[in-house]
């Protein structure tokens, strides 16, 4: 019987090592902090450097952009990425009134910088262009804008008694913090600001992107 203890020994420890690994691997499949949108995507943009909070329209807001990348762990590029190149069109639309996204949101010319995440135009067209494949967010966005952005306000635009801010994509009417929406290609974003029981505008569900888009 003695002859058996040492095979037995053997295989108890791979048993434990095969467990060990699995628990491991399982662990990595579960959402976690490093993986889920709060771990990317701030909660609450207070605090970041050059924070527009008045009315519209808001400029492309580029002076402290260094900094907000810095704090919201978004790095200074050289030039564009091409790991991940993907595009969502934003429309805002306050009191009714169309408010104009403009060009060159997160592109320094003057330090010769841009952001994964940024605009080349007026259209509404929001570029993502990464050296690395991972998820973005519409929180990030506003805040490499550095555009008050929350899940009642833009800009001073605060959801109250008689007001509500309320995100569609593709036009569907989004629930919960939408600073943690995907940004996904080809989306329709609209963002609406306005009084409550009016009849809202018409939301757009889709957005003729050019072609190589």
């Amino acid at each position: 019987m003695k002859r058996f203890v040492l095979p037995l020994i053997v295989l108890v420890a791979a048993g434990l090592l095969i467990a060990v690994f699995a628990i491991g691997n399982n662990s990595g499949d579960s959402p976690n902090a490093s993986s889920s949108p709060a771990a990317t995507v701030r909660t609450d943009p207070a605090g970041l450097p050059g924070l527009l909070t008045g009315a519209s329209p808001w400029s492309a807001n580029t002076d402290a952009l260094a900094n907000r990348l810095n704090a919201i762990g978004l790095p200074q590029l050289s030039a564009e990425g091409t790991a991940m190149h993907i595009h969502q069109h934003l429309d805002l639309l306050i009191n009714g009134q169309t408010v104009s996204v403009p060009a060159d949101i997160g592109i320094n010319t003057a330090q010769n910088f841009i952001a994964t995440i940024h605009t080349h135009d007026t259209t509404g067209i929001v570029h993502v262009e990464s050296p690395t494949v991972q998820s973005f967010y519409l929180g990030q966005f506003f805040d490499v804008w550095g555009v008050k952005f929350t899940q009642s306000c833009i800009g001073s635009y605060c959801s109250n008694a008689s007001n509500a801010l309320t995100v569609y994509v593709n036009g569907t009417k989004q629930t919960g913090d939408p600073r943690t929406i995907k940004l996904d290609a080809h989306q329709e974003i609209a963002i609406v600001y306005g009084p409550i029981g009016q009849t809202p505008p018409t939301i757009p569900s889709s957005y003729s992107f050019p072609s190589g888009y």
